[in-house]
């Protein structure tokens, strides 16, 4: 595999910034687990958020001196000094393969194209995307609550989601339905995000439709599953999505894992909502309640006069909204999931809702303003990856030229499911001294292709038209290849 990366959207100067971190951030662990701070966790785990026990040291003993006198010898006790708390290493240190965007909420994506050049992302290069500061949860009294169109309403914990029913892994390419959101002109507000908040899983946990069958939950086409997160301040909105009953049952799970571990804080601990295939808005985290309900959440009852408690990630966030639009038009229910079919049919649904992924690659190597060479034989290796979310990547194509000519990339590497993306190779031959734009455009099985750009926000386009796709007040979903060029030198 290509080696020597660098941190993506600058200079390749700037991975001895990178190892200069990562070795700090090792150094650190690595005291901490001399110290005895970190029993029992790995040097480079970089996980958060569960309670484990401290271990602590028992004071000195100390022995009195027999005299021959009758009157008994004082004894003096050295005084113990209470050993100081480890200080938590910063969300830098934790995830030293992130760009921090924000600590406070904490908001960070992966800061090197070298993430795209495999098929795990580790976790300390998986993005984070947080509404509100992390909780710090004790998983021993957490409880999820399961309400509404049921037999018997129930308190689920995590002990008996855990062990109490079957258990699923799935790959699952999460992206934050705002990557790519930084390409957008003229700029719209939210965190810049550029190409690094998405990453590829495997995810473990409880599927929905055991809980829901076990509790008789009214599981009909048509209904929904409104899943609540319990990160919320007093007075803040509470972070809800309304799933469509048909997602749920498919293949939806309650993870408590991500790649063989429990979650981190910041990804959720101890459990969250995982929807295969869909934008990363839909994954709510530290699940609260779950409420089965025959249409989304909408209306005064999930309403205050003062605020939108429960529906403005619902129903006012997380859809495309084009410029000529005040707000984006409520539903009680809609029948179409796929993104990208919603946003054309929109005389059924004005403004899409951000559910299925739309197609879309990265280029992972080489990395952008890297300087490259051929290998002996004359040739490089241009690699990345390529999802579409519930839909299969039928072919990926790279240019070398900056899309003025195109050629056909194979895949490698595994193919567990759809929802996992797919690893690409292209062999570029006798390429030419000199500065290269690459880019890569994915299309899936129902024949769909990345657009080039982006619109301009005047033509008022609701979806993909002319080879654009179409600019949105809030800057989601953005497939359009040409923002996600990489540029290269090759040296002679």
């Amino acid at each position: 595999m290509p080696n020597g990366q660098s941190r993506g959207d600058e200079p390749a100067e700037n991975d001895e910034r990178d190892t200069s971190r990562r070795n700090r951030y090792v150094a650190r662990r690595r005291f901490l687990m001399a110290t005895g701070a970190l029993a029992g966790v790995g040097v480079l785990a970089g996980c958060g958020g569960q309670t484990g026990e401290t271990e602590t040291t028992a004071p000195p003993t100390t022995t009195s001196t027999d005299t021959p006198t009758e009157t008994p010898t004082e004894t003096t006790e050295e005084p113990t000094e209470t050993p100081e708390e480890p200080e938590e290493p910063s969300l830098e240190e934790r995830y030293p393969g992130l760009e921090i965007l924000s600590p406070e909420p904490e908001n960070a994506q992966a800061a090197s194209r070298s993430t795209y050049a495999g098929y795990l992302t580790p976790r300390e290069e998986f993005y984070i995307r947080n509404h509100y500061v992390s909780p710090t949860i004790d998983e021993s009294e957490w409880q999820v609550s399961l309400t509404g169109l049921v037999d018997s309403e129930v308190e689920l914990s995590m002990e008996e989601i855990k062990h109490s029913f079957g258990t699923e892994s799935v790959a699952h390419t999460m992206q934050c339905s705002g990557n790519g959101r930084a390409y957008f002109e003229p700029q719209v507000g939210g965190n810049q995000w550029g190409f690094g908040a998405v990453g590829n899983t495997i995810w473990t946990g409880t599927p929905l439709s055991e809980i829901l069958d076990a509790y008789g939950a009214d599981t009909s086409a048509g209904n929904y599953l409104s899943v609540m997160g319990g990160e919320a301040p007093e007075g803040e909105d509470i972070f809800t999505r309304s799933i469509p009953m048909e997602k749920v049952m498919e293949d939806s799970i309650l993870a408590y894992e991500m790649n063989g571990g429990p979650l981190s804080k910041e990804h959720g601990f101890p459990v969250r909502l995982l929807v295969p295939g869909w934008y990363g808005n839909n994954n709510v985290k530290w699940v609260d309640r779950m409420h089965v309900m025959d249409t989304m959440v909408i209306g005064e009852e999930w309403e205050t006069e003062e605020q939108r408690l429960y529906t403005h990630w619902q129903q006012y966030s997380y859809r495309l909204i084009p410029e000529q639009d005040d707000d984006a038009v409520q539903y009680e229910s809609i029948d179409i999931f796929d993104t990208q079919e919603q946003m054309e049919n929109t005389d059924q649904i004005r403004n899409a809702y951000m559910y299925d992924q739309l197609v879309k690659s990265l280029i992972g190597y080489p990395g952008q303003g890297q300087t490259v060479r051929p290998s002996p034989g004359g040739t490089i290796e241009v690699v990345g990856v390529a999802w579409a979310g519930d839909d299969a990547v039928e072919t990926v194509e790279v240019s070398i030229d900056g899309g003025e000519t195109w050629g056909e990339a194979e895949f490698y590497g595994p193919a567990y499911t759809t929802t996992g993306w797919r690893q690409f190779r292209y062999i570029w031959s006798d390429p030419s001294p000199g500065e290269h734009t690459l880019v890569s455009r994915a299309t899936d099985e129902e024949g769909r292709t990345q657009p080039a750009i982006i619109s301009a926000p005047e033509e008022g386009l609701r979806g993909i038209q002319d080879d654009k796709f179409p600019w949105n007040e809030d800057g989601y979903a953005n497939n359009a290849y040409m923002p996600h060029a990489v540029t290269c030198t090759v040296e002679q």
